[in-house]
């Protein structure tokens, strides 16, 4: 069992920065791929990034290239999102997950946090 709990989301302005981080319990954290989904209301999950086990490999959905960067720091059990040049088109829930799979989709991923608000004000 995996358990997830995101920080760090808020209010900041058009063009600013934030980074969440995502604290896992468990020794296994290595084992786990990990990914940060975001989701505003009326509309299903989305991938936003993903990252291997060992950290070795990341992948981001088109639109946050060049923006957001996700690492982890296996020692710690955290995985983190830095996020900068904030547009209003971030705002959302942001939820970081565990999976087995290094995957796109929020199927493969077993293990969830409660999210966390980032609202971008324009």
């Amino acid at each position: 069992q995996v358990q997830l709990v995101e920080s760090g989301g808020g209010l900041v302005q058009a063009g600013g920065s934030l980074r969440l981080s995502c604290a896992a319990s468990g020794r296994t954290f290595r084992a786990y791929a990990m990914g940060w989904f975001r989701q505003t209301p009326g509309k299903e999950r989305e991938f936003v990034a993903r990252i291997s086990g060992g950290g070795e490999t990341t992948d981001y959905t088109d639109s946050v290239k060049g923006r957001f960067t996700i690492s982890r720091e296996n020692a710690k059990n955290t995985v983190y999102l830095q996020m900068n040049s904030l547009n209003s088109e971030d705002t959302a829930v942001y939820y970081c997950a565990a999976g087995r799979v290094y995957s796109v989709y929020a199927k493969w991923y077993d293990y969830w946090g409660q999210g966390t608000q980032v609202t971008v004000s324009s």
